[in-house]
Protein backbone atom coordinates (compact mmCIF):
# COMPACT_ATOMS: atom_id res chain seq x y z
CA UNK A 1 0.00 0.00 0.00
CA UNK A 2 1.61 3.24 -0.98
CA UNK A 3 2.24 5.51 1.74
CA UNK A 4 1.38 3.28 4.35
CA UNK A 5 1.15 5.73 7.81
CA UNK A 6 3.26 2.86 9.33
CA UNK A 7 6.03 3.34 6.81
CA UNK A 8 9.00 4.51 7.69
CA UNK A 9 13.02 5.59 6.16
CA UNK A 10 16.23 6.52 7.93
CA UNK A 11 18.36 7.73 5.28
CA UNK A 12 22.08 7.93 6.52
CA UNK A 13 23.96 11.01 5.81
CA UNK A 14 26.75 11.23 8.03
CA UNK A 15 29.37 9.99 6.07
CA UNK A 16 32.41 12.40 4.62
CA UNK A 17 33.09 10.42 1.36
CA UNK A 18 37.30 10.93 1.73
CA UNK A 19 37.62 9.38 -1.92
CA UNK A 20 35.28 11.98 -3.93
CA UNK A 21 38.25 14.51 -2.44
CA UNK A 22 38.80 17.35 -3.79
CA UNK A 23 34.78 17.97 -4.27
CA UNK A 24 33.66 15.73 -1.18
CA UNK A 25 34.95 17.41 1.82
CA UNK A 26 34.46 17.34 5.31
CA UNK A 27 32.51 20.18 5.98
CA UNK A 28 30.67 19.88 2.40
CA UNK A 29 30.45 15.51 1.49
CA UNK A 30 29.29 13.76 -1.59
CA UNK A 31 25.90 13.77 -0.38
CA UNK A 32 25.28 17.00 -1.08
CA UNK A 33 26.79 17.46 -4.25
CA UNK A 34 25.34 16.95 -7.83
CA UNK A 35 28.22 14.31 -8.63
CA UNK A 36 26.36 13.01 -11.93
CA UNK A 37 25.05 16.79 -13.12
CA UNK A 38 21.24 15.52 -13.25
CA UNK A 39 19.94 18.57 -11.46
CA UNK A 40 19.90 17.14 -8.38
CA UNK A 41 22.27 16.01 -5.36
CA UNK A 42 22.29 12.72 -4.27
CA UNK A 43 20.56 13.27 -1.32
CA UNK A 44 17.65 15.08 -2.98
CA UNK A 45 17.36 11.46 -5.46
CA UNK A 46 17.00 8.91 -2.66
CA UNK A 47 15.21 11.49 -0.68
CA UNK A 48 12.82 11.83 -3.57
CA UNK A 49 13.23 7.90 -4.60
CA UNK A 50 12.03 7.04 -0.90
CA UNK A 51 9.18 8.98 -0.80
CA UNK A 52 7.28 6.85 -3.99
CA UNK A 53 6.34 4.96 -1.11
CA UNK A 54 6.79 6.66 2.06
CA UNK A 55 5.04 8.94 3.37
CA UNK A 56 7.40 12.67 3.34
CA UNK A 57 6.92 13.46 7.24
CA UNK A 58 8.22 9.75 8.21
CA UNK A 59 11.73 10.03 6.17
CA UNK A 60 14.35 10.42 9.11
CA UNK A 61 17.28 11.87 8.09
CA UNK A 62 20.48 10.74 9.86
CA UNK A 63 23.46 13.03 10.00
CA UNK A 64 26.51 14.72 12.03
CA UNK A 65 24.94 17.76 13.56
CA UNK A 66 27.99 19.83 11.00
CA UNK A 67 25.63 18.78 8.29
CA UNK A 68 22.16 20.47 9.56
CA UNK A 69 21.93 22.94 7.58
CA UNK A 70 23.08 21.82 4.60
CA UNK A 71 20.05 19.34 5.26
CA UNK A 72 17.17 22.23 5.40
CA UNK A 73 18.70 23.96 1.94
CA UNK A 74 18.58 20.52 0.47
CA UNK A 75 15.37 19.52 1.71
CA UNK A 76 13.39 22.18 2.74
CA UNK A 77 10.40 19.46 2.86
CA UNK A 78 11.72 17.92 5.93
CA UNK A 79 11.11 19.50 9.77
CA UNK A 80 13.60 19.97 12.75
CA UNK A 81 11.27 16.56 14.14
CA UNK A 82 13.04 14.50 11.12
CA UNK A 83 16.73 15.44 11.20
CA UNK A 84 18.55 13.02 13.97
CA UNK A 85 21.86 14.74 14.53
CA UNK A 86 24.70 12.66 15.79
CA UNK A 87 27.40 14.70 17.74
CA UNK A 88 30.10 11.91 17.05
CA UNK A 89 31.18 9.96 14.56
CA UNK A 90 30.00 6.68 15.54
CA UNK A 91 29.66 4.05 12.48
CA UNK A 92 25.83 2.80 11.99
CA UNK A 93 25.01 0.83 14.63
CA UNK A 94 24.70 3.51 17.07
CA UNK A 95 22.44 6.28 14.88
CA UNK A 96 20.09 3.19 13.67
CA UNK A 97 19.62 2.29 17.00
CA UNK A 98 19.01 5.90 18.25
CA UNK A 99 16.46 6.45 15.38
CA UNK A 100 14.86 3.44 15.58
CA UNK A 101 13.87 3.95 19.36
CA UNK A 102 12.43 7.43 18.40
CA UNK A 103 10.41 6.23 15.72
CA UNK A 104 9.25 3.08 17.97
CA UNK A 105 8.34 5.85 20.79
CA UNK A 106 6.41 7.40 17.92
CA UNK A 107 5.29 3.99 16.36
CA UNK A 108 5.25 0.71 17.53
CA UNK A 109 4.02 -0.67 14.52
CA UNK A 110 6.46 1.03 12.25
CA UNK A 111 7.93 -0.71 9.57
CA UNK A 112 11.49 0.78 8.25
CA UNK A 113 13.64 0.97 5.38
CA UNK A 114 17.40 2.30 6.41
CA UNK A 115 19.17 3.41 3.39
CA UNK A 116 22.24 5.30 2.65
CA UNK A 117 21.82 8.86 0.89
CA UNK A 118 24.75 8.41 -1.83
CA UNK A 119 23.82 5.47 -3.80
CA UNK A 120 23.05 5.85 -7.41
CA UNK A 121 19.89 3.79 -8.55
CA UNK A 122 18.14 4.20 -12.15
CA UNK A 123 14.87 2.22 -11.89
CA UNK A 124 13.53 3.53 -9.07
CA UNK A 125 10.11 1.72 -9.92
CA UNK A 126 11.80 -1.48 -9.41
CA UNK A 127 13.29 -0.48 -6.26
CA UNK A 128 10.22 0.43 -4.82
CA UNK A 129 8.60 -2.75 -5.74
CA UNK A 130 11.89 -4.65 -4.15
CA UNK A 131 11.26 -2.48 -1.05
CA UNK A 132 7.87 -3.42 -0.36
CA UNK A 133 8.00 -7.05 -1.22
CA UNK A 134 10.34 -6.60 2.05
CA UNK A 135 7.71 -4.37 4.14
CA UNK A 136 5.32 -6.93 3.30
CA UNK A 137 6.92 -9.49 4.38
CA UNK A 138 8.40 -7.92 7.39
CA UNK A 139 4.78 -7.05 8.36
CA UNK A 140 4.13 -10.76 8.62
CA UNK A 141 7.54 -11.95 10.27
CA UNK A 142 10.00 -11.03 12.74
CA UNK A 143 13.07 -10.28 10.28
CA UNK A 144 15.83 -8.38 9.30
CA UNK A 145 15.80 -8.08 5.67
CA UNK A 146 18.30 -6.52 3.06
CA UNK A 147 18.87 -6.29 -0.44
CA UNK A 148 21.74 -7.78 -2.39
CA UNK A 149 23.00 -6.90 -6.04
CA UNK A 150 23.83 -9.48 -8.02
CA UNK A 151 27.26 -9.60 -8.84
CA UNK A 152 28.81 -8.11 -12.52
CA UNK A 153 32.47 -9.11 -12.10
CA UNK A 154 35.01 -10.11 -9.38
CA UNK A 155 34.56 -6.92 -7.12
CA UNK A 156 37.15 -6.96 -4.46
CA UNK A 157 35.65 -3.51 -2.94
CA UNK A 158 32.35 -4.72 -1.63
CA UNK A 159 31.35 -7.11 1.05
CA UNK A 160 28.97 -10.20 -0.10
CA UNK A 161 26.25 -12.18 1.12
CA UNK A 162 26.03 -15.88 1.24
CA UNK A 163 22.16 -16.93 0.88
CA UNK A 164 20.26 -20.26 0.97
CA UNK A 165 18.06 -20.40 -2.49
CA UNK A 166 14.62 -20.31 -1.68
CA UNK A 167 11.18 -20.80 -3.54
CA UNK A 168 10.03 -17.94 -1.24
CA UNK A 169 8.86 -15.43 -3.63
CA UNK A 170 12.71 -14.81 -4.20
CA UNK A 171 12.51 -14.06 -0.12
CA UNK A 172 16.21 -15.72 0.49
CA UNK A 173 17.43 -17.01 4.40
CA UNK A 174 20.95 -15.85 4.69
CA UNK A 175 23.70 -18.17 5.44
CA UNK A 176 26.51 -15.35 6.40
CA UNK A 177 27.75 -12.54 5.35
CA UNK A 178 31.71 -12.43 3.66
CA UNK A 179 34.23 -9.70 4.10
CA UNK A 180 35.40 -8.08 1.01
CA UNK A 181 37.39 -10.80 -0.54
CA UNK A 182 40.41 -10.85 -2.65
CA UNK A 183 40.16 -11.64 -6.24
CA UNK A 184 40.24 -15.59 -6.15
CA UNK A 185 37.55 -15.27 -3.68
CA UNK A 186 35.39 -13.03 -4.96
CA UNK A 187 35.36 -15.36 -8.63
CA UNK A 188 34.98 -18.44 -6.54
CA UNK A 189 31.98 -16.39 -5.20
CA UNK A 190 30.38 -15.27 -8.75
CA UNK A 191 30.57 -19.27 -10.21
CA UNK A 192 28.83 -20.68 -6.87
CA UNK A 193 25.47 -18.17 -7.66
CA UNK A 194 24.34 -17.83 -4.62
CA UNK A 195 25.81 -14.91 -3.51
CA UNK A 196 25.20 -11.15 -3.82
CA UNK A 197 27.07 -8.10 -3.43
CA UNK A 198 26.11 -6.04 0.32
CA UNK A 199 24.42 -2.66 -0.81
CA UNK A 200 23.94 -1.87 3.00
CA UNK A 201 20.28 -1.21 2.38
CA UNK A 202 17.82 -2.89 5.18
CA UNK A 203 14.39 -3.29 5.87
CA UNK A 204 12.60 -4.64 8.83
CA UNK A 205 10.11 -3.70 11.61
CA UNK A 206 11.09 -1.13 14.77
CA UNK A 207 10.30 -4.04 16.42
CA UNK A 208 12.31 -6.97 15.22
CA UNK A 209 15.60 -4.31 15.00
CA UNK A 210 14.88 -3.39 18.78
CA UNK A 211 14.44 -6.50 19.23
CA UNK A 212 17.79 -7.72 17.68
CA UNK A 213 19.88 -4.76 19.30
CA UNK A 214 18.29 -5.83 22.61
CA UNK A 215 19.66 -9.39 22.08
CA UNK A 216 23.08 -9.11 20.32
CA UNK A 217 24.26 -5.34 21.53
CA UNK A 218 22.80 -5.16 25.55
CA UNK A 219 25.73 -2.41 26.33
CA UNK A 220 24.66 -0.33 23.46
CA UNK A 221 20.57 -1.14 23.73
CA UNK A 222 20.88 -0.13 27.02
CA UNK A 223 23.03 3.20 26.67
CA UNK A 224 19.95 4.26 24.53
CA UNK A 225 17.27 2.99 26.33
CA UNK A 226 18.17 4.57 29.39
CA UNK A 227 16.99 8.15 27.02
CA UNK A 228 14.09 6.63 25.48
CA UNK A 229 11.34 8.98 28.42
CA UNK A 230 13.32 11.85 26.57
CA UNK A 231 13.15 10.78 23.01
CA UNK A 232 11.06 12.92 20.91
CA UNK A 233 10.98 15.48 23.47
CA UNK A 234 13.19 18.63 24.82
CA UNK A 235 14.97 16.82 27.06
CA UNK A 236 16.35 14.20 24.15
CA UNK A 237 18.66 16.75 22.75
CA UNK A 238 20.77 17.21 26.07
CA UNK A 239 20.54 12.84 26.57
CA UNK A 240 22.73 12.56 23.45
CA UNK A 241 24.83 15.17 24.02
CA UNK A 242 25.86 13.82 27.18
CA UNK A 243 25.66 9.87 26.07
CA UNK A 244 26.35 9.66 22.26
CA UNK A 245 30.38 9.56 22.79
CA UNK A 246 30.02 6.89 24.88
CA UNK A 247 28.74 4.20 22.22
CA UNK A 248 30.77 1.51 20.64
CA UNK A 249 31.96 2.60 17.25
CA UNK A 250 30.20 -0.74 15.09
CA UNK A 251 28.64 -1.04 11.89
CA UNK A 252 25.18 -2.33 12.23
CA UNK A 253 26.45 -5.44 9.70
CA UNK A 254 28.90 -6.23 12.32
CA UNK A 255 26.25 -5.04 15.41
CA UNK A 256 23.13 -7.72 14.68
CA UNK A 257 23.08 -8.43 11.11
CA UNK A 258 25.83 -11.01 11.42
CA UNK A 259 24.72 -12.54 14.87
CA UNK A 260 21.17 -13.08 14.26
CA UNK A 261 19.49 -16.02 12.31
CA UNK A 262 16.18 -14.26 11.17
CA UNK A 263 17.96 -12.25 8.16
CA UNK A 264 16.78 -12.81 4.66
CA UNK A 265 18.14 -11.13 1.36
CA UNK A 266 15.89 -10.07 -1.63
CA UNK A 267 18.20 -10.21 -4.67
CA UNK A 268 17.84 -6.34 -6.13
CA UNK A 269 15.99 -6.16 -9.91
CA UNK A 270 17.72 -2.59 -10.04
CA UNK A 271 21.16 -1.11 -11.29
CA UNK A 272 22.95 -0.03 -8.57
CA UNK A 273 25.92 1.83 -8.15
CA UNK A 274 27.52 2.61 -4.56
CA UNK A 275 29.40 5.69 -6.12
CA UNK A 276 32.62 5.33 -3.74
CA UNK A 277 35.71 6.40 -6.00
CA UNK A 278 35.94 8.44 -8.90
CA UNK A 279 35.74 5.19 -11.01
CA UNK A 280 32.41 4.38 -10.26
CA UNK A 281 31.60 7.67 -11.18
CA UNK A 282 33.32 7.24 -14.53
CA UNK A 283 30.81 4.34 -14.89
CA UNK A 284 27.91 6.05 -14.41
CA UNK A 285 28.54 9.46 -16.93
CA UNK A 286 28.39 9.39 -20.16
CA UNK A 287 31.65 8.87 -22.00
CA UNK A 288 32.83 11.30 -24.84
CA UNK A 289 34.13 10.04 -28.38
CA UNK A 290 37.42 10.07 -26.71
CA UNK A 291 36.50 7.95 -24.06
CA UNK A 292 36.54 10.36 -21.21
CA UNK A 293 33.92 11.19 -18.74
CA UNK A 294 33.26 15.51 -18.02
CA UNK A 295 31.75 16.97 -15.78
CA UNK A 296 31.18 20.99 -16.26
CA UNK A 297 34.10 21.00 -18.47
CA UNK A 298 35.24 22.13 -22.00
CA UNK A 299 37.60 19.54 -23.14
CA UNK A 300 40.21 19.86 -25.44
CA UNK A 301 42.59 15.86 -25.78
CA UNK A 302 45.09 14.50 -27.73
CA UNK A 303 46.08 11.02 -27.18
CA UNK A 304 43.73 10.71 -24.02
CA UNK A 305 41.24 8.45 -22.82
CA UNK A 306 39.81 6.95 -20.02
CA UNK A 307 39.78 10.12 -17.91
CA UNK A 308 37.46 11.37 -14.69
CA UNK A 309 37.59 14.80 -15.72
CA UNK A 310 35.78 17.63 -13.50
CA UNK A 311 35.77 20.79 -13.31
CA UNK A 312 33.76 24.12 -11.90
CA UNK A 313 31.33 26.27 -14.27
CA UNK A 314 33.03 25.45 -18.13
CA UNK A 315 36.79 25.47 -17.22
CA UNK A 316 38.72 25.11 -20.29
CA UNK A 317 41.11 21.76 -19.99
CA UNK A 318 43.79 20.87 -22.52
CA UNK A 319 45.19 17.18 -22.13
CA UNK A 320 47.60 15.82 -24.40
CA UNK A 321 49.41 12.12 -23.58
CA UNK A 322 47.30 11.37 -20.27
CA UNK A 323 44.92 7.89 -20.00
CA UNK A 324 42.95 6.51 -17.41
CA UNK A 325 43.77 9.79 -14.83
CA UNK A 326 41.10 11.20 -12.44
CA UNK A 327 41.86 15.21 -13.37
CA UNK A 328 39.99 17.13 -10.75
CA UNK A 329 39.69 20.72 -10.34
CA UNK A 330 38.04 22.83 -6.93
CA UNK A 331 39.08 26.08 -5.63
CA UNK A 332 42.43 25.85 -4.47
CA UNK A 333 43.05 22.18 -4.98
CA UNK A 334 43.99 20.24 -8.45
CA UNK A 335 44.13 16.44 -8.40
CA UNK A 336 45.32 15.01 -11.08
CA UNK A 337 45.85 11.04 -9.69
CA UNK A 338 46.04 7.61 -11.67
CA UNK A 339 42.27 5.53 -11.85
CA UNK A 340 44.52 2.42 -10.67
CA UNK A 341 45.32 4.11 -7.26
CA UNK A 342 41.84 5.68 -6.81
CA UNK A 343 42.12 3.66 -3.43
CA UNK A 344 44.56 5.70 -1.83
CA UNK A 345 43.18 9.19 -2.10
CA UNK A 346 41.99 8.63 1.65
CA UNK A 347 45.38 8.47 2.13
CA UNK A 348 46.73 11.44 0.00
CA UNK A 349 43.99 13.37 1.51
CA UNK A 350 45.79 12.88 5.08
CA UNK A 351 48.52 13.91 3.91
CA UNK A 352 47.25 17.39 2.11
CA UNK A 353 45.71 17.94 5.38
CA UNK A 354 49.07 17.04 7.69
CA UNK A 355 51.13 19.12 5.56
CA UNK A 356 49.23 22.22 4.70
CA UNK A 357 46.57 21.93 6.95
CA UNK A 358 43.00 20.83 7.67
CA UNK A 359 41.29 24.01 5.53
CA UNK A 360 41.99 21.81 2.40
CA UNK A 361 39.76 18.61 3.18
Amino acid sequence: MKNNKNYYAILMAGGVGSRFWPVSTQDFPKQFHDMLGTGHTLIQKTFYRLSKLIPIENIFILTNERYNDLVFEQLPEVTSRQVVLEPAMRNTAPCILYASLKIQKENKDAIMIVAPSDHWIEDEDAFTDNVQQAFDFCEQNDALMTLGIAPTFPNTGYGYIEFETSSNQNINPVRQFREKPDYETAKSFISQGNFLWNAGIFMWSVQSVIKAFKGNQPTLFQLFEAGYEAYNTDFEDDFIRDNYSKAENISVDYAIMEHSKNVYVIPATFDWNDLGTWGSLYDKLPIDSDGNAVVNAKTLTEDASGNMIRTTSDKVVVIDGLNDYIIVDKDEVLLIFPKAKEQDIKKVLQGVKDQFGEHYG
